[in-house]
């Protein structure tokens, strides 16, 4: 039976931040706490080491072995995924608990780090060791050129499309969708500011969630600065894993062995624009259900969860997957946005959460983790108590692809009506609306997608659309503008041209109506 016997992380907050740790030492500190936190000498007797790809300084390239060796250890199985990914961590845990139960290792190790904050601020200082946004620009990097012609590169460009998407699919009113959100993430504050570890610990109200102001301004519609992953943070997170008899012949206590069950993972296609829809997750859906059904628990018997939380969307969708109540916090640790935890290693920092938790109480704990663009989903149940189940191979795709609908032709090169699928709209750091992006089917059912240019200021100050009046740096705006939100209207999709005032020029009432988004919008 595998079994967490140590976790540890780090916050590294130099009083300059360019003189900060980068990803490799966040590593080697948050896995030298593990051991500590293990009793000690765990380390050295290592047989894996799984380690979270790190954007913040790609000139470390794969640092597993040069890893191993500064820590004093040698593992046979030694690696580093291939990209950073939301889902890493929990895929890492997955395969060294699975190797554990069949008898193929005893100790392994999982780490990663994020020194975003750091790296920015030796850009900033010295131009030099690494980019001053590596989010966006890794995104881009692996972005078709359709995407990237219409603005729709970064998980902050996609995710607001399922938020809007859902909304409509859930029948709610923007108010009532952004209630929920509000509530979630004033939860996931509280939790962070009771979590030493958490970047964020300030306590907020979901009326701080809501408005917009100079320190919460509009990111992508309808998400403010306070909903969304926070990437400025320096941390570090891991954990060692063993089997119950060698933790036992070790000399480790009861009370402080968590162990690990079955998971559960799947993916949606790669492409965003090649999916089925937008309001719905059939692979999240599946890995939920079967990460429950291969422990023999039902959310019900659930204690504690962790529902990733880079967007609101994700943790809607799964608390919805397992009837979840919103008034029962989502995370253990504080969500991305207030527990930091960046990129590809946030599930690390809720997994050592999670484990802290269960040697206090409760008896189950479920951490969900999602990656990509809504793509990749991997869950894992944790116990207090030893169970008596069969490890088996995470992978339940055939289920999940069971499940998902036709996927809809898509036109690169259409003009006439269509009904708007989703939308979004993208705002500058001034909190000025700068374009958006319409996502529609045409009456033969064909996606198509078309750009939204000339969004004046005044739209994006919609006492509708955000529930607020226009706070500085908004004061520029003398007014708001409304419009009727049409179900329909003419687009244009322009096949190979990136200029932005060649993409919908028929658009009409659709671009203020998806500037504006009412709150009687539903696409």
């Amino acid at each position: 039976m595998p079994v967490i016997v140590g976790v540890g992380e780090i916050n590294d907050r130099p009083e300059n931040d360019a003189d900060g740790l980068n990803s490799f030492d966040l590593m080697k500190a948050a896995l030298e706490a593990a051991d500590r936190d293990a009793g000690g000498g765990w380390l050295a007797k290592l047989d894996s080491l799984g380690v979270v790809a790190q954007l913040s300084f790609p000139n470390l390239g794969d640092v597993s072995g040069p890893l191993a060796a500064a820590l004093g250890t040698a593992p046979r199985l030694c690696r580093q995924t291939p990209y950073p990914s939301g889902d890493s961590p929990i895929l890492l845990l997955n395969e060294a608990a699975n190797r554990i139960a069949a008898g193929e290792i005893e100790i392994a190790a999982i780490a990663g780090g994020e020194a975003l904050r750091t790296a920015a601020r030796r850009v900033k200082a010295h131009g030099t060791e690494a980019s001053g946004d590596a989010v966006r620009e890794a995104a881009a990097r692996g972005a078709r050129p359709l995407r990237q012609r219409y603005g729709i590169v970064a998980p902050v460009d996609v995710y607001p499309l399922y938020e809007n998407a859902c909304r409509a699919a859930w029948g709610q009113s923007l108010t009532q969708a952004q209630q929920e959100t509000a509530q979630i993430w004033s939860r996931f504050s509280q939790v962070a500011a009771n979590n030493p570890s958490a970047w964020l610990r300030r306590a907020l109200s979901p009326d701080d969630i809501l408005a917009p102001s100079q320190d919460n301004r509009p990111i992508a519609f309808p998400y403010t600065k306070l909903m969304v992953a926070n990437a400025s943070v320096n941390q570090g997170a891991g954990f060692i894993v063993t089997s119950f008899a060698k933790a036992k012949a070790i000399g480790v206590r009861d009370e402080r062995l968590i162990f690990v069950g079955a998971g559960a993972a799947a993916r949606e296609p790669g492409d965003i624009l090649a999916r089925d829809g937008y309001d719905r997750s059939p692979s999240m859906e599946i890995v939920l259900r079967r990460a429950l059904t291969f422990n023999t628990i039902s959310a019900r018997d659930l204690d504690c969860v962790e529902l990733y939380s880079c967007f609101p969307c994700i943790p809607k969708l799964a608390r919805r997957a397992l009837d979840w109540p919103v008034e029962r916090p989502a995370s253990v640790c504080g969500g991305l946005t207030f527990c930091g935890g960046p990129v590809g290693n946030y599930m690390s920092h809720a997994t050592a959460a999670m484990v802290r938790r269960l040697r206090m109480e409760g008896r189950y704990g479920l951490l969900y983790a999602n990656g990509g663009f809504a793509t990749t989903n991997h869950a894992i149940v944790l116990s207090r108590e030893p169970r008596n189940i069969s490890m088996r191979d995470p992978d339940v795709q055939a289920e999940a692809d069971a499940l998902r609908g036709p996927i809809p032709m898509l036109l690169e090169d259409y003009a006439g009506p269509a009904r708007i699928e989703t939308y979004t709209v993208f705002y500058d750091r001034t909190g000025a609306a700068t374009f958006g992006v319409v996502i529609g089917r045409t009456p033969n059912d064909a996606r198509v997608i078309c750009r939204i240019s000339g969004v004046s200021t005044a739209a994006n100050c919609s006492a509708r659309s955000w529930q607020a009046q226009c706070p500085a740096p908004f004061s520029t705006c003398s007014g708001t503008r409304r419009a009727r939100a049409k179900r329909s209207a003419t687009v244009r999709s322009t096949k190979g041209s990136t200029s932005p005032q060649n993409t919908c020029p028929r658009a009409g009432s659709l671009t203020r109506s998806s500037t504006q988004a009412p709150s009687n919008f539903k696409p």
